[in-house]
């Protein structure tokens, strides 16, 4: 095993990372940008450097200023979290040129899957069901007239490099088709230098379900069975829950096997996501992308089946091995997992950042709170606004949101807006206590605009 571990990012997955990291004895290297000086992971790890100013691109972003304190603390590995530099090849490939491991697929590999239409073709190839669309990118709009006709209208046009619904348009007919091919592509320009885009039909109404994997690099790996997703703000989850109660057993054992053997054969190394729209009515999976990284919502998955995602990682890393096998891995109830952001849900959830001065979190039985705030703590205003996870773990849905539903109540982070109580209002929803959502839930029950 490795002696010390650089954690290439900040907030509660840097937190999280590093209480792993103290649990299996190995030393932890927090960087930080001046505007997270004094923050808790800083505080946290054995060592801490300042890589530069708040902006991401001059801090968080900036490869050569982690590698300078890679080499500066003796680090041996880098872990990126999610976010960041987590999906980045060439970041994966300075690593690896350095002569440091870097938690996490080759940069080949992270390539290959973040190359959205390459990984349609990949999974597709694998046995994996896809949505019915182009073959690979859509140079033009010759080429794109000939896939729609095929396909048939409503479709969604996504970007290649795409994430967090940046580059992506749905479009319901011919008169706008060409005006929303060509702001995808202008818009995937400017969010990740990529103009690239493909085709694929449109689902109007399904399920966001994300089976959890874990790979050795050698051809094996298990899964931590499923998740669903569904409940979203334009395309970013807000509630997340595990296992789906919505599948039936033959299809859990389905999906989480297709993708188990799909990732295996990758040789895929450590934890990953492969995520699908789920349609009901037709029992049918579609293939969405893979995230070649920790989830935000990976806790969901370690409640139910008792594994360090974390830990896993970092055995693949530095041992080629896990330590469970499928065999090992059972679901055990049902977890919950509420996203808690410093916004204003009732001024358009505008970012609202600030100090804490007030701080209650409700723990106890079942309750499991990630995050990286204290009171004195001021959330500064240049990163995403994500500042807690709450979690709970309990015997089925219904006792899991009852659960939440205490648990939200009795949270106090103030003065700064926060959207607990636009959580707090969703886990009350009669559609939602019901399980009769899908991927635009909110706008279909009117809770906010298209």
């Amino acid at each position: 095993m490795m002696k010390k571990v650089l954690i290439a990012n900040r907030g509660e997955i840097a937190v999280r990372i590093i209480r792993t990291l103290k649990e299996m004895n190995i030393k932890s290297v927090a960087v930080y940008s001046t505007a997270d000086k004094g923050a808790l992971h800083t505080a946290l790890a054995d060592e801490s450097y300042c890589i530069g100013p708040p902006k991401s691109s001059e801090s968080y972003l900036n490869i050569d200023r982690i590698l300078a304190a890679c080499e500066k603390s003796g680090a041996d590995a880098v872990h990126p979290g999610y976010g960041f530099l987590s999906e980045t090849p060439e970041f994966a490939k300075r690593c690896e040129e350095a002569g440091i491991i870097f938690i996490g697929p080759t940069s080949e590999l992270m390539q290959k899957m973040g190359d959205k239409a390459e990984a349609r073709a990949t999974m597709k190839e694998a046995g994996v069901p896809v949505i019915p669309g182009s073959t690979g990118v859509v140079e033009n709009l010759d080429e794109a007239d000939k896939v729609v006709e095929d396909i048939g209208y409503p479709v969604v046009i996504k970007a290649v490099s795409g994430g967090g619904g940046k580059g992506m348009r749905f479009v319901h007919d011919k008169e706008n088709f060409e005006k929303n091919f060509k702001d995808a592509k202008k818009e995937a320009k400017n969010a990740f230098n990529d103009d690239r885009v493909y085709i694929e039909k449109y689902i109007p109404k399904a399920r966001h379900i994300e089976v959890q994997i874990i790979g050795d690099g050698r051809g094996g790996a298990v899964h931590l069975y499923e998740r669903d997703c569904s409940i979203q703000r334009n395309n970013q989850k807000l509630i997340e829950e595990a296992p789906a109660r919505i599948l039936s057993e033959d299809s859990r054992a389905f999906i989480t096997e297709t993708t188990r053997k799909a990732v295996a054969a990758l040789n895929y190394p450590g934890a990953g996501t492969v995520e699908y729209l789920y349609v009901e009515e037709e029992d049918a999976f579609y293939f969405i992308e893979m995230n070649t990284r920790v989830q935000v919502e990976h806790t969901i998955s370690e409640e139910i089946t008792g594994v360090d995602i974390v830990r896993e990682q970092l055995e693949v890393a530095f041992n080629q091995r896990l330590t469970i096998t499928q065999a090992d891995i059972k679901i055990n109830g049902f977890a919950l997992e509420c996203r808690i952001n410093a916004e204003n849900s009732s001024n358009n959830f505008m970012p609202s950042p600030g100090p804490v001065k007030q701080l209650h979190l409700s723990l106890g039985r079942n309750v499991r709170v990630d995050t990286h705030i204290f009171t004195g703590y001021n959330v500064p205003p240049n990163y995403d606004s994500m500042i807690a996870k709450i979690i709970v773990h309990h015997d089925s849905r219904e006792a899991a949101i009852q659960k939440m539903t205490q648990v939200l109540d009795e949270t106090v982070i103030a003065p700064l807006k926060t959207n607990l109580d636009f959580q707090s209002f969703l886990m009350r929803h009669e559609n939602y206590l019901n399980n009769n959502v899908d991927i635009k839930f909110l706008v279909n029950n009117k809770i906010i605009d298209q």
